[in-house]
């Protein structure tokens, strides 16, 4: 933030942890010394309106910014909302969504479907059919079981396609430079997204908002394995972009290299494209003007 020109305040803070409660134990001490924290912050700040983007972070300023009486507007990237925009939800001026379905679970407050804000860069175009590179990825953290299946059907893979992109997180690091190999672009971190993506005839990930929004603002067919961590939220996420016709699921259980391969053979040509069509009607590379707008509104400016 501060390269990019903008000041930056931290506040310590934890989430809820529903897997494994024992960590929730210093909870009742760090909650009231973030949001003591955050009243420091917005009363010498003095904002017009505060912009929550979902989580657990975005709690104490949202929390401040109601103790002070100052119109606040959350950002939900799933499509199942999270404890912290439930909470939020009622006295919030404008709640932002990514996804369709969203809205159907926040009844109280004026519901906006703008996208999730992306970086420059994401051009849409039209995919290779049938696709001659493929993008995979389990996100930032990457995926075990994900980078496992790519690993093991790898042969299959690199005779299918010209260039299989591997984004396997730093988890994934030693598994990458052990399986090095032509038509083999194996990578722990990426912070060149656009790139990658316009490199990419179909996408096969997790089924994190950020990467499906990624993709769809690019135009690619997915293939997406929702995790089942955080309460299964990414199901939902993948629902969503199957019934809309951009996505086929696999589930996380059913994940194989094997399964991965019959998937990606089972996607005709015809298929392929109107996935990508319909991926790209889903996009919104104009988001981040979407929310600006919104927080224009409340403002009244």
């Amino acid at each position: 933030m501060p390269a990019a020109g903008f000041d930056l305040a931290t506040v310590r803070v934890r989430g809820l942890d529903r897997d494994a409660p024992w960590k929730n134990i210093a909870l009742p001490v760090l909650i009231p010394l973030a949001l003591r924290s955050a009243l420091r912050i917005v009363d010498g700040f003095k904002p017009d309106v505060v912009l929550g983007m979902g989580g657990y972070v975005m709690a104490p300023a949202v929390a401040a910014a109601r103790l002070r009486r100052i119109p606040y507007v959350l950002h939900e990237k799933d499509v199942r909302p999270g404890l912290a925009t439930r909470y939020f939800a009622g006295g919030a001026a404008a709640i932002c969504t990514t996804l369709p379905g969203t809205e159907s679970r926040l009844k109280d407050g004026h519901v906006v479907l703008t996208g999730v804000p992306l970086r420059d860069g994401f051009e849409t175009r039209v995919a290779n059919v049938p696709p001659r590179r493929i993008l995979i990825t389990g996100g930032s953290q990457g995926a075990r079981r994900l980078n496992q299946a790519v690993w093991s059907a790898l042969d299959a893979l690199s005779q299918r396609f010209e260039e299989v992109i591997h984004v396997a997180g730093q988890q994934g690091e030693a598994g990458v430079a052990r399986h090095a190999r032509d038509r083999y672009t194996g990578l722990a971190f990426a912070d060149d997204m656009p790139t990658l993506m316009a490199r990419a005839d179909l996408v096969i990930s997790r089924a994190g908002v950020g990467t499906i929004a990624e993709a769809t603002a690019v135009g690619l067919p997915m293939i997406l394995v929702p995790g089942t961590f955080g309460g299964g939220h990414q199901e939902e996420n993948a629902a969503a972009m199957v019934e809309a016709g951009a996505a086929i699921r696999i589930a996380d259980n059913d994940l194989t290299g094997d399964t991965l391969v019959r998937a990606i053979d089972g996607l005709d040509t015809d298929r392929l494209r109107a996935m990508a069509k319909a991926s790209g009607s889903a996009g919104r590379r104009d988001a981040a003007q979407r929310v600006l707008r919104v927080l224009h509104e409340v403002i009244g400016t």
